[in-house]
């Protein structure tokens, strides 16, 4: 069983910047892939940015070079670093963990593990 908490989201300014964290609970998280999702009001949930086991990252096109993923398995965390935010990026963020990475990848609604979301607001 894997538990994971959100945190870092909040109300920021267009070019600003935000660290999400997610803390995971268990043993096993260096085996699972992870991957930070979010969803604006009245669109679908997408996949911001994943890393595998093995930190092999992917990232939408949408954040490609503005923000960056990544692990650190001492902590049991993963973070998303956010830069250059736009309004456009206003969404709830939910962090994920399966131990497969083409279901993070492909955001399968089979992904074993959720968090419960964070809010993050870019105001223009």
């Amino acid at each position: 069983q894997v538990h994971l908490v959100e945190s870092g989201g909040g109300l920021v300014q267009a070019g600003g910047s935000l660290r999400l964290s997610c803390a995971a609970s268990g043993r096993t998280f260096s085996s699972y892939a992870m991957g930070w999702f979010r969803q604006a009001p009245g669109k679908e949930r997408e996949l911001v940015a994943a890393i595998s086991s093995g930190s092999s990252t992917y990232y939408a096109d949408s954040v490609k070079g503005r923000f960056t993923i990544s692990r650190d398995n001492a902590k049991n965390t993963v973070y998303l670093q956010m830069n250059s935010l736009k309004p456009e990026d206003t969404a709830v963020y939910y962090c994920a963990a399966d131990p497969i990475t083409r279901q993070v990848l492909t955001g399968s609604n089979g992904i074993d593990y959720w968090g419960q979301g964070t809010q993050v607001t870019v105001s223009s």
